[in-house]
């Protein structure tokens, strides 16, 4: 054997390392199985290359899929999604998702360019006004939270409704959406969002019994480990909170990478009888009590948390 072969076995084997422990950087040709070949989507919510829904196009496209692309007019101007429309050869159609009229023209222009009814959509939108300004759970102000539900959650509701009555998705088509465990679980700093995920998870099962017998269409939500996400890393102590979970889950935190092959799988013929889930992909935290590791620190103490006063704080 040459040493040039020799130097080539070995970059092989590097790569193969890399792609088995670095799951972001996975090559087109090790995962695409042509899983979406032929079917058309809608991925909502892609800013940049640390959103979960720029790797779900990504992914979708590697998997044979067409698809167009819609986020908020300020996003898809401050944002970097004309270059990952760029990259995938589609359409970014700007909408606003709380409004009804904009998510009809995205599923009206969506269907003249991509050539039929939809397979599949992706909604992948959350802010609250309240986390951004560090506001406590005790302390909200209820106009913004009105705007959190309507943006997080309510958006979610218009989607599907607006799909619905324009028929625009086919019959078993799959519609699935973003949540987090705090829908469940009470989380320091995650605040009115808590809200929001539930509420989202609940538009699922209620929405997904009606779609689902009129039309087989699925409706399903994917619960996902903290993720440093833009958006993510707008809720207070995220960092913290990421360390945490990716300690206390058995297999780890999910990266964003992983999410995205989740989705696929969600719209692929594969989960054709999946409808009205939470579907927890976290590494198996949420169904962690107390570790051995967890017990451990408890037991070197955990005083009482205090701010500059001595007042003790409860979060």
């Amino acid at each position: 054997m040459t040493q040039k072969s020799i130097s080539g076995v070995k970059t092989k084997r590097f790569w193969i390392f890399l792609c088995n422990f670095v799951p972001d950087l996975r090559t087109d040709n090790i995962m695409s199985n042509n899983l979406l070949k032929g079917k058309r989507g809608i991925v909502f919510g892609a800013l940049n290359d640390k959103s979960i829904a720029w790797k779900v196009a990504e992914r979708a496209v590697e998997e044979g899929a067409t698809i167009t692309l819609s986020n908020t007019p300020v996003a898809v101007r401050m944002g970097t999604v004309n270059a990952l429309a760029e990259k995938l050869n589609c359409e970014v159609i700007p909408a606003d998702a709380t409004n009804v009229e904009d998510l009809e023209n995205v599923f009206r222009r969506s269907m003249e360019v991509l050539g039929g009814k939809i397979d599949f959509v992706l909604h992948s939108i959350g802010m609250s006004p309240n986390v951004r300004k560090h506001r406590t759970y005790d302390d909200l102000d209820y106009k913004m939270l009105d705007t959190t539900l309507d943006i997080s959650a309510v958006s979610f509701h218009k989607m599907i409704q607006s799909a619905k009555k324009l028929n625009a998705i086919n019959d078993y088509g799959s519609i699935v959406a973003l949540t987090y465990v705090a829908a469940q679980r009470t989380f320091y700093g995650y605040n009115d969002m808590a809200d929001a995920k539930a509420l989202l998870e609940s538009i699922a099962r209620s929405f997904g019994y009606i779609y689902g017998r009129e039309h087989h269409v699925r409706i399903n939500t994917i619960s996902q480990s903290p993720t440093l996400t833009t958006a993510g890393q707008g809720v207070k102590g995220m960092d913290k909170l990421y360390d945490f979970a990716n300690r206390m889950s058995p297999l780890g935190n999910a990266s964003a990478a992983e999410c995205a092959d989740y989705c696929i799988v969600m719209f692929s013929d594969l989960t054709r009888k999946v409808t009205m889930q939470n579907l927890y992909h976290d590494g198996g935290f949420s169904n962690v009590g107390m570790s051995l590791r967890a017990m451990a620190t408890y037991e070197k103490g955990l005083d009482e948390y205090k701010d500059a006063d001595g007042n003790i704080i409860y979060g």
